[in-house]
């Protein structure tokens, strides 16, 4: 039973992981209708903003002497900021494009990032020690709890209330619900798209901030592509909760960082190896089901 709870508050932690990933990713779908693969790379860009520029093994923090808070707000401000440049370079021409175009569009931009990060960072993976004392371990009788899990697991939750409300409570969150179910109506009635996308666009940015300093933190490493995999598994998420539901984004996230780390820790030892494949054949079993997905939205109507 320990060793089951064990498992479960790793599955928890993971999924908290892929549950931010998949909100900034179904926050875009929702009224844009865009599948932003350049997502996974808004969440390097906030990784390699924290070290100094070099081609070293182990890098330097940038941002090392600064206090938490600080960080966290300089992180935020320049994941946000390459977001929204990214929108009024890229998106913003391309509004009246179909989805698939969109689609290719973020691939392009995806691209783009991964290469200039290559261009000033070097291409050889680095070692960042950020915000090491969060590893330490708390047990709690048999239980052992790594404290960084616990800290994933409190900011997924205060982010996820905090959108919530937003969305329920101000008057940008309401015309972001209006336009995530019709954007067209919803421009017909006074609200203005290039703001409330810019905002999608903005908090994409803050929850890929989010991602980053807690992904960093975890792994202790920066590669150029460490993106790519918290996105895919994340649309993957978005699939599996439904396009366009954020609520089924999260639960998609936490369901599908259950599946991973329970065929990790249970599938016999030669097996391991093909644990994604296994994971993903049961997200196609859920599909077969399901083929909306868990918690479809109530409409998917599509801006042209």
């Amino acid at each position: 039973m320990i060793e089951f709870v064990q498992n479960l508050i790793d599955a928890l932690a993971l999924g908290s992981i892929y549950a931010l990933t998949a909100l900034g990713i179904g926050l875009l779908f929702g009224i844009l209708r865009l599948i932003n693969f350049a997502h996974g790379d808004m969440i390097t860009i906030g990784a390699y903003a924290l070290i100094v520029p070099s081609a070293d093994v182990t890098a330097r923090l940038l941002i090392g002497s600064w206090t938490p808070a600080a960080v966290i707000i300089a992180i935020s401000m320049i994941v946000v900021v390459a977001a929204l440049l990214t929108d009024a370079a890229v998106f913003r021409p391309l509004r009246t494009a179909s989805s698939p175009t969109l689609m290719i569009a973020s691939f392009a931009v995806s691209y783009i990032i991964q290469n200039g990060i290559l261009i000033f960072y070097g291409a050889r993976p680095k070692a960042v020690d950020f915000w090491s004392g969060a590893n330490v371990q708390i047990y709690l009788g048999e239980l052992r709890v790594p404290l960084l899990q616990l800290i994933t697991l409190v900011v997924t939750l205060v982010l996820m209330v905090a959108l919530t409300l937003f969305l329920r409570r101000t008057p940008y969150g309401v015309q972001m619900r209006a336009a995530a179910e019709d954007f067209r109506m919803a421009q017909y009635l006074g609200v203005r798209g290039n703001i409330v996308i810019g905002l999608a666009f903005a908090i994409s940015g803050v929850l890929a901030a989010a991602v980053s300093m807690l992904y960093i933190t975890q792994s202790g490493s920066l590669t150029h592509q460490m993106g790519v995999p918290l996105a895919l598994f994340a649309f993957v998420a978005v699939v599996v909760g439904g396009m366009g539901n954020l609520t089924g984004a999260v639960v998609g996230g936490f369901l599908l960082g259950l599946i991973v780390t329970m065929l990790q820790a249970y599938l016999p030892s030669d097996l391991r190896a093909f644990r994604d494949a296994f994971a993903f054949g049961v997200v196609i079993l859920v599909l077969l089901v399901r083929p909306a997905g868990l918690l479809p939205a109530r409409t998917t109507i599509e801006r042209v």
